[in-house]
Parts: C-alpha cells; structure tokens; sequence
C-alpha cells in the first residue's frame, strides 16, 4: 500500500491534504471536525493583531459561478480575517495541537506591515505548540485597504522585510502565502527565498466580481444595494495556480523551494497533478465547502489507489516529476504531427465537432449525409477543439503520425532526416506565426 505520510519542512502529517486557512479553519470545533474526519493538518484562519475589531458583513458573503449542472465552479469571498479575539484563538489552538500531535497545525498571520507588531504576536504564536505559520500575503479584499495582504504580497521588498522579521523573532517554519494578482508570480517567490521563507503557499484568491444583479444593478454578493471586489476560487482557478506553482518550481531562483499547492483541488487527481508539478502538500478549501470534510476520504483512497497502480510507494516518488516537461513554447518539437481521429461506435452524431471546426476552425471534419463524421487529413491541423467540444469522453483522439510518414498535405516525408518541417509552410506552427 502507498503511504501518504508526507513530511514538509519536517511537519510530519499522515497525508498531503491539509485545509486552507478560510471559515472551514476558523475555531476549534471546526479543525476537531476536519482532524476527526482524516485531513492531515489545517492552516488556522488568519488571526490579527490585537487593536480595533475586524467587524465582517452581516450579509451574503459568497458569491458564485456555476456550471450548466449547478455544479459549483467558482466561490467570490468578501469576508475577512478571523472577527473572532486573538487570545480566544490562541487557546484553540493549544488545546487542538495537544490532543492531535501527528496532525499538521500552521496558523496563519496578518498584522500591520510594523515590526513592533509581529514582534509582539510571533511569541504567543509560538507558544501554542503550533507547527509553522503562514503570511497572509495574499488576501485582495477588505484587508488590503489597510495595506495588509495583497497590499504587501504585490510588493517584493515588502514581502522580503516582512519575511526577515517573522524568521528573526520565530524559530519554526515560515511559509509565504503568494497573491496571484500580480504579472509575474516569480518575483514574490524570489524576495520570500530571499527574506528566507521555509516555503511558499500559492495561490491566494484572485480578484474578481463574479456576477451583476441586473435588477438592483449591483455586484452580487449585494450588502445594502452595494457590492464589492472579492477573492476568487474553487475549480475554476485550477489553471491559474497550477502554472503558478510550476513558474516557481522550474525558475532557477526558487527551484527546489518547498512549495504548498492552493487552487481548486477537488480531487485526488488535482492533488497529483500539482504535486507532480513540484508541490509538497496541498491546501483545500471550496472542496470541503462544498462537500464537507468527509471528501478528504474519497481524495485519500483514489491517490493511495492511483500511487498503488503507479508503484510509487510515497509522495516522493513522483514529486516534481513533471517539472522538466513544462518548458516555454520556442522550445516545443515543431516535428510533432498529429491529426484527429473519430470513432464512428462512440458518436454521437451530434455535431459539434463538425460545427466547431467547420465555423471557427479549419474546416478538416465532413459530415455525410447520413451525419457521418470524418476527418479530411490534409486539412487538419490537429488543433484539438474538436476532442474538446466533444461531448463524450475518448470519441475524438489525436494519432501521431510517426517520423518518415508522408505529410498528406503535401506528400512530402515529414521526418527529423527527411525535410525540416520545423520551417515547412504547411506547418501549422509556421502558418500562426506567419
């Protein structure tokens, strides 16, 4: 059987599931709840500093996208850090880590960008017996204002400073949470390595109003007939993090850095995939809104399966694995060829493919009369849509064509020995670029 022990910056956890600070990790009765069901650790909702009370909406909070099936793809939060008082958190947090030693606690952190302050909080944090804490660089809404969260993580030297105060009045693990709004997520990467960050977490929520109420004409979530900015995430912003995490896994600065993968993980599989793109844990949150703790069991049992299938024996073994295989696009093999390939038993004969490619691509699909479907070869320039717009999984796939092949464009040999199809006009990459 796999074992799903992971160790990040020596914080043993039983698996690589931990939840993101957000309201699933806000007290103590929620994180006994997530123990009990089997994550592996919790990053405590950000706590503050003491001074004026952080006073949240009384209103919606949560705004949403959905899919055709209602299917949850997309959470905008406008609520803040924890409105709950520190010392009540702190004594939380003690009593959880005394009672569920072999789980991973990090509290995460956001106070004023002043060194008295985080001189004053990093002590009574570390008292808790708490594993690490995570900077809270990350949250755009609300906090920001304030010149907190993203205000700090959009700026590097802000990052570095803040960075180099927590590891000189903290002796146990700092990770750096990363906003991804921001050009060029690797900069912040290098000033948290820099101020000397343990690791970094990413991504943080994006910023975004994720729908209008065309009948009072204000953004939803709607606070007394007004609506803000909010932090976006849960499926949809998969993607984003997942090339973020391997920006930063691959750049020569931070390869190597400890990485805790945060963006829409609601599977197993999303979990894999980011950590073969370097990460060493994930964080999860929308999932475990949406479904409740007890989806940690369904993500634990298809990775300890697939890990089984795979014979990887630990985490280990496949971390980082894909990071040698992301490169930028000049150094793709140009003498790649494909063409797509339909399956006549799956078809469903509804069209799509036909309507993709013959509208708005490269009119390679003919349809018979009797809705047929075909590929014309020397047409195709196996862009892919139509695997994509096809309704039913694996009706449509892409067949390399083998070096020495004849190009049925042109009948020439399409082959590394044979002709340079890298510069060939009927290349497809060529015909963009031109």
């Amino acid at each position: 059987m796999a074992d799903l022990t992971t160790e990040f910056l020596g914080i043993t956890s039983p698996n690589p599931f931990w939840l993101a600070s957000a309201p699933p990790t806000d007290k103590e009765y929620n994180v006994r709840r997530a123990f009990e069901a089997g994550w592996g650790g919790v990053v405590w909702k950000t706590l503050g500093a003491e001074g004026p009370p952080v006073v949240n909406v009384n209103g919606p909070r949560y705004g949403a996208v959905w899919g055709a099936d209602r299917r949850l793809l997309g959470l905008n939060n406008i609520e803040l850090i924890t409105d709950r008082p520190l010392e009540v958190n702190l004594e939380e947090i003690t009593r959880v880590k005394k009672d569920y030693p072999d789980r991973a606690i990090i509290v995460s952190l956001m106070v004023p960008c002043e060194e008295q302050a985080w001189k004053d909080i990093l002590p009574r944090v570390e008292a808790t017996g708490a594993d690490g804490i995570e900077l809270n660089f990350g949250c755009p809404h609300g906090m920001a204002e304030r010149g907190m969260g993203s205000a700090v993580g959009q700026v590097p030297d802000y990052i570095q400073m803040v960075t180099e105060w927590c590891k000189k009045y903290y002796s146990k693990p700092v990770i750096v949470k990363l906003t991804p709004n921001i050009t060029d997520i690797r900069f912040p990467a290098r000033a948290a390595k820099a101020g000397g960050a343990d690791a970094v977490s990413l991504i943080n929520t994006i910023n975004s109003i994720t729908s209008v109420n065309l009948d009072s004409m204000a953004p939803e979530p709607t606070i007394g007939g007004k609506g803000t900015h909010g932090g976006y995430c849960g499926p949809a912003v998969k993607p984003i993090a997942m090339n973020m995490v391997a920006e930063i896994a691959r750049c020569p600065q931070t390869h190597g850095m400890p990485i805790s993968a945060i963006g829409g993980v609601t599977t197993w599989r999303d979990a894999a995939e980011f950590i073969a793109l370097g990460a060493g844990n994930v964080q999860v949150c929308t999932a475990a809104m949406t479904y409740g703790f007890k989806v940690v069991e369904e993500m634990i049992s298809g990775l300890s399966a697939w890990m089984d299938e795979k014979g990887h024996a630990s985490i280990q073994d496949f971390m980082g694995s894909a990071v040698p295989n992301v490169t930028d696009w000049q150094y793709l093999d140009l003498n790649y060829v494909t063409k797509a390939r339909i399956s006549e038993a799956d078809c469903i004969q509804c069209g799509r493919c036909y309507a993709a490619c013959e509208d708005t691509s490269h009119q390679a699909i003919a349809m018979s009369a009797d809705r047929v479907f075909t590929v014309k070869d020397e047409d195709c320039v196996a862009c892919n849509l139509c695997v994509n717009v096809c309704p039913v999984e694996g009706c449509i796939t892409m067949e390399e064509i083998p070096a020495g092949e004849t190009d049925l464009r042109t009948g020439e040999v399409v082959s590394d020995t044979h002709g340079d199809w890298t510069t060939h006009p009927n290349n497809p990459s060529v015909q963009a670029a031109e």
